[in-house]
């Protein structure tokens, strides 16, 4: 029997997680710094590192009470090591190869992107349904828009952005027009409600790489369509929404945006996901005996994604993780670090933190 006690850090959220023999999730304990960094309309890393500087001790204590084990009962200890904002890194790295250090157990690194791909294939195992391979991985999220094949022997990238990522444009949208931080999930909330034609976009193709993203002009073309109109008094109407309520319901948000701005907001997010399901579909097709469509990530939470993929797309069958495995978290580090646990990957004490670390 052998447990993996895992740790997250490479940006706004502090977890730890523990898992058993590659399946049994026993432990996921995650801190959030969501209403930190509201007040500043996006995440500030300085404040970030400190924050995870006083949460990962209590957080690992809670994975590891939870988990009902000791550091004796651990096989090994994993941690991110890249990509991610390099000083929110280094609190989580630097922690797992001190309990490394003072344990004896091992230390396995990790890459935040396989985190993501792997706590599909996690959920797959649990289910008894193994995800198919080679299979297509589109990993969006506030930070990364990737696709890649994935196989037994490893990972081959296919595509990804060269501006903002999916994630990322939704909040930039929201942020906007009002919306607060994080702003993805309101979007995703509120564009039932609109038209998700009312506002033609288009997106321009990158030029020598079709498989590559752009979500930059549609942020453009979102900041033109509100600079000609005149919604100042609703922007500010959302804002003042915000001050006296940090969580809105739906219904609130509704009260304060026009039909108008609920068209834009619809069309907006269905153009981001044709684009990513575009594109999927377009690396499908280029890949050789493809035999399913992994989609995570926290933008994978979308319930218009979800729905557009459906459970077939493109003629693959297509899995999400679960919301609470979708956002980042410490499970999905476990589970990534399994695989490496098994062939003797360690890495040592010299490991450093990667904040542009590519998946190879």
């Amino acid at each position: 029997m052998a447990r993996i006690l895992a740790i997250e850090s490479s940006c706004d959220e502090t977890a730890a997680a523990v898992l058993e023999d590659g399946s049994r999730v026993l432990s996921n304990v995650v801190a959030s710094q969501l209403a930190l960094h509201a007040k500043y309309g996006g995440v500030v890393p300085e404040l970030a590192s400190r924050e995870h500087l006083r949460s990962v001790v209590p957080v690992v204590r809670e994975a590891l009470q939870k988990a009902g084990v000791e550091w004796r009962d651990l096989s090994a200890v994993a941690a991110t090591s890249g990509p991610g904002l390099a000083g929110a890194l280094l609190v989580g790295l630097t922690y797992g190869k001190a309990i490394s250090f003072a344990t004896g157990i091992p230390l396995i690194a990790v890459h935040h992107i396989e985190g993501h791909i792997q706590s599909v294939m996690l959920e797959g195992r649990q289910r008894g349904e193994p995800v198919g391979l080679p299979a297509l991985a589109l990993v969006a999220s506030g930070g990364h828009t990737h696709m890649y094949e994935v196989c037994d022997s490893g990972y081959r990238l296919l595509g990804k952005t060269r501006d903002d990522a999916a994630g990322e444009a939704f909040d930039k949208v929201a942020k906007l027009l009002g919306f607060g931080y994080p702003g993805g999930p309101v979007i995703d909330r509120l564009a039932p409600h609109g038209d998700p034609h009312g506002v033609p976009f288009t997106l321009a193709r990158v030029k020598g790489s079709p498989l590559d993203f752009s979500f930059s002009g549609l942020k453009t073309a979102v900041l033109r369509w509100v600079e000609g109109h005149d919604l100042a008094a609703e922007i500010e109407a959302r804002k003042q929404l915000v001050r006296h309520d940090p969580q809105p319901s739906s219904e609130a948000w509704l009260s304060v945006t026009p039909q108008a701005t609920r068209d834009l907001l619809a069309s907006f997010q269905h153009t981001v996901i044709d684009e990513l399901l575009g594109h999927a579909a377009a690396a499908a097709a280029q890949m050789e005996d493809v035999r399913s469509l992994i989609i995570t990530g926290g933008v994978a939470c979308n319930a218009g994604l979800r729905a557009a993929a459906g459970k077939q797309w493109a003629g693959l069958p297509v899995y999400f993780p679960t919301p609470a495995l979708s956002t980042d978290n410490a499970v999905m580090i476990a589970a990534a670090a399994w695989a490496k646990f098994e062939r003797g990957e360690f890495a040592p004490l010299t490991e450093m933190a990667q904040p542009n670390a590519a998946l190879a």
